[in-house]
Order: structure tokens, then sequence, then C-alpha cells
């Protein structure tokens, strides 16, 4: 019966030495994959850490921080009411032709022409109105265009939003139309001054 205790000992302890073997075999086996994935990990996040460094030296390089767009927006707004600007006249196209009017009344004597008097008077503070809405327009124009190029010479990859590109096509439509008509009023093309004979 000693033997059968011994023997059942001696085997008890062999199977829980296995048991501890297998144990220690399936702990290697977890820690060694730990290690390959921890190893993937630290690879995975030293090539992200290397692409970051690269975008924010970009960045830093551009000024510190990306660009937002609020520069561009606020050209494509002034173009636009630049735009408006020279189809209306405007506050200075106003002035100035008033003070047009006034130099061609001072300057031209009562025994002058009518011709002359007409074209002193009214034809030169017309042309006027029409010089300065034309500068407004190429202004406008200008502005616009810089405003629709201006994603070309910036951070490539960035879109340009989609209202901006509106407002700044708006803006130089405007400045197109109000270029033409400048052209026009100040050619005498289009209400020109009346014949006086």
């Amino acid at each position: 019966m000693a033997t059968k205790t011994a023997e059942g000992a001696t085997s008890g302890t062999e199977a829980g030495t296995e048991a501890r073997k297998d144990d220690e075999t399936t702990t290697a086996a977890a820690d060694a994959a730990a290690e390959e994935r921890s190893e993937e990990g630290s690879a995975e996040e030293r090539a992200a850490e290397a692409d970051g460094g690269e975008a924010g030296d970009a960045t830093e390089a551009a000024g510190g921080k990306a660009p937002s767009g609020v520069g561009q927006g606020a050209g494509a707004v002034v173009s636009a009411a630049l735009g408006l600007v020279s189809l209306s006249g405007g506050w200075i196209g106003t002035v100035a032709s008033a003070r047009e009017q006034l130099v061609g009344q001072l300057q031209t004597s009562s025994t002058a022409s009518v011709a002359k008097q007409i074209k002193e008077v009214y034809g030169d503070a017309w042309h006027t109105t029409a010089l300065w809405a034309g500068l407004f327009a190429l202004v406008a124009l200008i502005t616009g265009v810089v405003v629709l190029a201006r994603p070309a010479f910036g951070t490539p990859g960035r879109p340009q939003a989609a209202w901006i590109k509106s407002v700044a096509w708006a803006g130089v439509s405007l400045g197109v139309i109000g270029l033409l008509l400048a052209v026009l009023k100040y050619s005498d093309a289009l209400l020109g001054l009346p014949s006086t004979g």
C-alpha cells in the first residue's frame, strides 16, 4: 500500500511538473507574442511620428499653424463688393464727377459754344465717372482672380471652400461687367453726349 502511495505521489509530482512546464511554455509564448506586438506597435508609432514630424515641420515653416482660409474669404467678399461699386459708380466716382463738373463750369466762359460747354461741364464729368467705375471694376477683377488662383500656391491637398469660390467668381463676373460698361461709357458708345447741331 505504501508503494502505491509513493507511486501515486511520484506520478502526482510528475503531473504537476509537466503542468508547470506547460504553463511556463504558454507564458513564454504569450510573452514572445506580446513583445512582437509591442515591436510592431513601436515601429508604427515611429513611422507615424516621422510623418507627423514632417507635417509639423511644414506647418511650423508655414507660420505655426495651418491656414484657415479667412483671408481668401475676405478677399472674395471684397472682390464682389468692389464689383458692385463699379456698377453703381460709388461715392468716390460721384464726388469726382461733381468736381470735374465744377471745374468745367469755372473754366468755360459764357461766350463759349454750346458744344464746348456741354463737353466741358457734362462730358468730362461723365468720363470721370466712367474712369472711376473702371478702376473699381479692374481692382474687383484682379482681387477675384487672385483669390481663385491662391490654392494653387498654398497648402497642397487643402481644397478651397465652395462659398469662397462662388463669391470670388461673382466678384470676377461683376468686375468684367463693370469694366465693359466703363469702357463703353468712356468711349461714348453708351449714353454718349447729345449732339448740338
